[in-house]
């Protein structure tokens, strides 16, 4: 099984310890931290349901995934990412709450 390094862009830092300092937001940061370990481990576990974003491109013309922290949540939270730089790596983009 391939593990993955996580790397996390500023914004998606950012988002993260922004969830981490709220209180009221512990279920939701929760839900991340487990996201982000499945990342790690498992991309195709199921509860992830990744998929692809066809209108976004990462830096170097990556393609761009999403996928699930939340899922049937008002407000659920996504996790951008793609893959790189490297082998065995993915970039963080952002943690976003779904539209």
């Amino acid at each position: 099984m391939i593990r993955f390094r996580l790397l996390f862009t500023p914004e998606a830092s950012s988002n993260l310890a922004e969830l981490e300092n709220d209180a009221s937001q512990r279920a939701e940061h929760k839900a991340i931290l487990k996201c982000l370990g499945y990342m790690e481990t498992n991309l195709r576990h199921p509860s992830l349901n990744t998929h692809k974003l066809e209108r976004l491109k990462g830096p170097l013309g990556q393609q761009v995934f999403e996928a699930y922290a939340q899922n049937e949540t008002p407000g659920a939270y996504r996790i951008i990412w793609y893959y790189g730089p490297g082998l065995g790596v993915i970039t963080i983009a952002a943690i976003v709450t779904h539209l």
